[in-house]
């Protein structure tokens, strides 16, 4: 089955009441931590259990878009509830992740697992602190999002700038004054490289 974009939205209605659900970092952080895990969330989800699917629909569309769809849920059988939304939620809770595509993937020695809660951290820290997001575009913007914005950001200034492997003795004084300038680490070639393969192995080597 080919796998939702997760840049996309996921319509869910019911009964005339549609809400869009969002796979935002906001929504990828509270709904990880929500059970303690990605797995446990998806077992909740498989079970259909009801305080899992408020707040899988709630963290994606906000709660003044859901509060007309939950009252309506109210007043009808589980079951037509159930018919609605479990694919839509399963589409969803596959966009809360990376993906990397497979002509991108690259084989990795010894990449060990990290949480997905790290990885998100990072994400909104990239976001905010090298792409000069603002905290509420972070929150509001995809993990995918964020992880191909930064990816192409650091491509872009390697170009410009060199990498390690181009400079073993790291940026000359000239490109650390620049860098300083554009508010960048002096050593950005070395810690961007670093982080570029970061996002590589966070793309390969997550713990879900």
């Amino acid at each position: 089955m080919k796998r939702q974009l997760a840049y996309c939205e996921i319509a869910l209605e019911h009964g005339g009441h549609t809400v869009f659900l969002r796979p935002s970092l906001r929504a990828a952080m509270h709904l990880e931590r929500l059970h303690g895990g990605f797995p446990e969330l998806l077992r909740k989800l498989e079970e259909f259990d009801t305080f899992t699917v408020w707040h899988v629909i709630t963290a994606g569309a906000g709660k003044a878009a859901t509060d007309a769809l939950f009252g309506y849920v109210a007043t009808q059988p589980l079951s037509g509830f159930f018919n609605a939304a479990y694919t839509a939620l399963f589409e969803f809770y596959k966009t809360l992740t990376l993906q990397t595509a497979e002509t991108d993937r690259q084989p990795l020695n010894n990449a060990d697992p990290r949480p997905w809660a790290d990885l998100f951290k990072d994400l909104y820290c990239w976001a905010t602190g090298c792409l000069h997001w603002s905290p509420e575009t972070a929150w509001n913007a995809t993990p995918q999002e964020i992880a191909d914005a930064f990816e192409i950001h650091m491509k872009m200034l390697m170009a410009i700038h060199g990498t390690p492997e181009e400079d073993h003795d790291g940026p000359t004084e000239e490109q650390r004054q620049e860098n300083i300038q554009n508010n960048l680490d002096p050593e950005f070639d070395r810690a961007g490289l670093d982080s570029l393969r970061a996002l590589s192995t966070f793309r390969e080597g997550q713990m879900i």
